[in-house]
């Protein structure tokens, strides 16, 4: 049976993140060295794009970033779907900024 793979605080792992997770020891190491929110930022940074082919890519960048130091996704306004936290004045602002586009 495979080890369970960790997800994040509010989100659980999807099954293309843990595919790719799964195919590369040195990531998955990587994986399992980040905190519980740093790993929810990730998995929450993969579901967010609306295109399938963004989404792939995302996934491809996980690997390759956590296997060059990167802890976090770069820009990335952080998860919105935590019920512990409230949503910062900057996650507001961009939320709001998002929702008037065309």
């Amino acid at each position: 049976m495979p080890k369970e793979i960790s997800g994040g605080t509010a989100h659980k792992l999807s099954a293309d993140l843990r595919k790719v997770l799964e195919a590369d020891k040195a990531a998955l190491e990587k994986w399992e060295s980040l905190t519980p929110l740093s790993r929810n930022e990730w998995i929450c940074w993969v579901e967010y794009p609306k295109q399938a082919k963004t989404r792939a890519n995302h996934v491809e960048r996980v690997i390759s970033e956590l296997k060059e130091g990167i802890r976090r996704p770069c820009c990335w306004l952080g998860c919105t779907h935590r019920t512990d936290k409230a949503l910062s004045t900057t996650q507001k602002w961009i939320i709001e900024k998002r929702a008037k586009k065309p």
